[in-house]
């Protein structure tokens, strides 16, 4: 039997916590170790299951790899493998980013189709198209994706439309002895730290935070040591549970520059926000504003904080719209709010939301940004909810429970509950 996560709602979060480094940040990054034969210290890596399937796949690949609490030392003397096995690639949609940092520093690479959570359709063309610019051959068989150079690569690549994904893709295979020219990048906060990584290593980056990229890289890249950004999806999962329980939090070790479309959306509602250099002080109105999201590619509002708002915005009194131009079939989430009493209408891919009181249900995350926006509905729900689908929890948010019961939030484990 699953665990289950049963949150007794209706306690306004209060309190201080740090936000801990970004899990989106960390897997390319992870990726790009295998470019360097020397060693690679990364500071504080957040211990999430995601985290660990990719050092899964690494040392699959040929990394040695050692935990010194939170610090993470990793060192690629040689590829021993290039292929990426599916019971890899197919738990995580980021693991199929090793593919460009295999072809750089082997010169061939092989990988399923890439997993992870299923909310629409998520195509891997632009990563395809990206290393074909670069002049590799790249070839698909029995749901395999097969690629190969015969000289570094290098090139011009103009995205269709901006991808994290493809974009960091294009990042690595060019990093290691090519030169690449990217135009449509995208520029999401994680781009640009995996950027700054790579630059570390001896690779030249311009254009960082841009729509185009310039990489050079070098023949042989160094190791070094590295902090990883902070979750800014962590950060504003935080926010909106405290804006939905109508409290008040302080946010560590943030980034307030990343969350500026949320912490607007959030200021427009009516809740007060003080900023400092690395802290956010947030205090929620009890009587917020409805408002609209469209998410989109940074620096708009972010498509990871897409299930999150929703479940805030059904416990805001009024009418509120909500659409993904990133992925417009994000919506695993809607259907499990609905069973806690949110009224949610959804028609042509937009999201009718009118606020209103909500309460405890049986409900099950259906991906990890559902499962953020589950809880937060649980916290602001009168009575008790009992969560099912914690797996999805555990691969983005790290420590979640404990971090929630220290804002003082009635939180019972499976085992708990049984004993009541």
């Amino acid at each position: 039997m699953s665990r289950v996560l049963r949150i007794e709602g209706g306690e306004p979060l209060r309190g201080e916590i740090r936000v801990y480094p970004a899990k989106n940040a960390a897997l390319p990054i992870l990726a790009a170790s295998l470019l360097t034969e020397e060693p690679v210290t990364l500071w504080e890596v957040p211990r999430l299951r995601d985290v660990e399937v990719m050092l899964e796949l690494l040392a699959h690949l040929g990394t040695e790899y050692a935990w010194e609490g939170r610090t993470l030392h990793l060192q690629t003397r040689e590829i021993r493998r290039t292929d990426a096995p599916y019971e890899l690639v197919g738990q995580m949609r980021a693991s199929f980013i090793v593919w460009g940092a295999l072809l750089a520093r082997a010169g061939e690479g092989s990988l399923s189709m890439p997993g992870g959570c299923a909310f629409g359709p998520r195509p891997v063309d632009q990563h395809i198209k990206a290393l074909k610019a670069l002049g590799a051959e790249v070839w698909e068989e029995g749901g395999t994706f097969h690629a190969r150079r015969t000289r570094p690569l290098s090139g011009r690549v103009v995205f269709d439309l901006p991808t994290v994904g493809g974009t960091e893709q294009a990042m690595l295979a060019a990093a290691l002895g090519g030169e690449a020219t990217l135009v449509g990048a995208a520029m999401e906060p994680e781009v640009v730290d995996l950027g700054r990584f790579l630059a570390l290593l001896g690779a030249e980056v311009e254009g960082l935070g841009s729509p185009f990229l310039f990489i050079r890289g070098r023949k042989a890249l160094k190791g070094g040591e590295y902090r990883i950004i902070p979750d800014r999806i962590e950060a504003g999962t935080f926010l909106l549970a405290a804006a939905a329980t109508r409290g008040e939090v302080t946010l560590k070790g943030v980034e307030p520059g990343h969350l500026d479309a949320l912490l607007d959306k959030l200021a427009q509602a009516g809740h007060r926000i003080e900023v400092g250099k690395d802290t956010l002080r947030f205090r929620a109105t009890r009587h917020p504003e409805p408002f609209n999201v469209e998410a989109r590619e940074y620096p708009g509002f972010p498509t990871d904080l897409q299930p999150p708002v929703t479940a805030y915005l059904a416990t805001v009194e009024g009418k509120s719209l909500i659409s993904d131009r990133v992925y417009p079939d994000r919506f695993t989430h809607v259907g499990e709010l609905a069973r806690m009493g949110a009224e949610l209408h959804l028609r042509d891919r937009v999201l009718m939301v009118q606020g209103r009181r909500l309460h405890g249900a049986q409900v099950r995350a259906l991906d990890i940004r559902a499962g953020g926006a589950l809880v937060i509905a649980a916290l602001a729900a009168e009575g008790v909810t009992e969560l099912e689908g914690l797996y999805f929890l555990e691969r983005g948010y790290e420590d979640l429970e404990n971090r929630l019961r220290a804002l003082g939030a009635r939180l019972l484990s499976e085992e708990a509950v049984a004993a009541d």
